[in-house]
């Protein structure tokens, strides 16, 4: 079996990242649609349809408490202008001005470049919307004693893109799908293989329906956040000030200091920490959980094995301004390495020494901290967490 390669990774992580731009971009064009700012404007005897004013749109993005200033409101618009998503409707100003200028989304104009690139992502998208309309072919299914939720098995898609006449032979079909995982569009339920024709199973790794947040477009995803010992992804804040963070409790087992630089700057940091206050141009450290608080290694076979001691459960945890309040870390399985007393975590029930099983329903068990991190950290403001916990814990 084809599996993927390095470079192959990267350039799926660069098309996820270009992916989410593009949905957040026609998420706030409708949104602007609905609110009746994108309106047909008159200027020196002329009409110009379906435009917005810059500055009616900054004053929008704060009062809907998408940005917190005008100057991160002005970067979050010049991000979808970099990307070809809006543009000013002469093309006079190639920046996005905080003043009183028309721009248009070019999806509105008809300009919007149809590269390859979006051609797929687009296809995409129809496709997501049909099949979530399609009973039988999202289901759960197992692969290497693994259980996964809404996966489909790759010959079954084929078939079912033949039967919708989306392709004319499975050939072109399986092209299709290579095209839909090189895109980030779907993956191996693993992460593991590359698209064939052949029993393995595949879940979509884009959910177009999910709200996103414009602020996403200012989140940096740097390789260092996923390469630290721990995940720093999920750590809050109680303030501005040191912070005394307990991943133990009640005893002093292991204990650090963290301060969070707010992600509604205009650095775009995404949740580093480190012992004191960072500047803007210093690379933040993270400081806290030096070591494990397993008391022993468990292996995902002791963890799966009948009638071992760990119970399922099922929570629910809504982030708040600056995080879920909790940390994760290890591999196969990874585990709850720190909570925040007072954070969301801790409220909806999540402890240390737990071993993440789900994220959404995508089965976790393989996957590293890294991976789990980047689900998390990119997902839904609400997280749906299956863990594991052993008994009388």
């Amino acid at each position: 079996m084809e599996e993927l390669s390095l470079h192959l990774l990267q350039s799926i992580a660069e098309a996820e990242q270009l992916g989410e731009i593009f949905i957040i971009g026609e998420q706030l064009r409708l949104r602007l649609h609905e609110e009746k700012l994108i309106k047909d404007r008159r200027h020196h005897l002329r009409t110009y349809p379906n435009c917005f004013v810059a500055r009616e749109v900054v004053d929008w993005l704060i009062d809907r408490k998408e940005a917190v200033e005008r100057e991160t409101a002005v970067d979050m618009m010049q991000k979808l202008a970099d990307h070809n998503i809006l543009h000013h409707v002469c093309d006079e100003f190639r920046d996005y001005r905080d003043a009183k200028l028309f721009y248009r989304f070019r999806k509105d104009d008809g300009t919007f470049p149809l590269d390859l690139q979006v051609k797929v992502f687009m296809r995409g998208q129809r496709l997501y919307e049909k099949i979530m309309s399609t009973e039988g072919l999202l289901q759960s299914r197992e692969e290497d004693g693994v259980q996964y939720e809404r996966c489909f098995m790759a010959s079954q898609m084929i078939d079912w893109l033949i039967q919708e006449r989306e392709a004319k032979s499975r050939g072109e079909a399986e092209q299709l799908c290579r095209r839909l995982l090189d895109k980030a569009i779907i993956q191996h339920v693993a992460n593991k293989r590359h698209f064939t024709d052949s029993g393995h199973l595949y879940q979509f790794r884009t959910n177009f329906r999910r709200r996103r947040r414009l602020m996403e477009l200012l989140m940096k995803r740097p390789q260092n956040i996923l390469e630290n010992q721990d995940s720093p992804f999920c750590l809050r804040k109680q303030s501005q000030d040191r912070t005394n963070f307990n991943s133990v409790s009640p005893s002093n087992e292991v204990r650090g200091v963290a301060v969070r630089r707010s992600s509604m700057t205009s650095s775009g940091s995404s949740g580093y920490f480190s012992s004191s206050p960072t500047h803007s141009h210093s690379p933040p450290v993270v400081m806290c959980n030096p070591r494990s608080v397993l008391e022993r290694p468990v292996s995902l076979e002791e963890l799966l094995v009948p009638g071992s001691p760990y119970i399922r459960k099922t929570l629910t945890v809504v982030s708040d301004d600056v995080g879920w309040g909790f940390v994760v870390r290890g591999e196969k399985p990874c585990h709850v390495q720190a909570v925040d007393p007072t954070g969301p975590a801790a409220a909806a029930g999540v402890k240390i020494r737990q071993f993440v099983v789900s994220v959404n329903g995508h089965n976790v068990l393989h996957y590293d901290f890294r991976t789990v991190s980047r689900m998390v950290l990119t997902g839904p403001r609400t997280i749906v967490l299956e863990v594991m916990e052993e008994v009388n814990k």
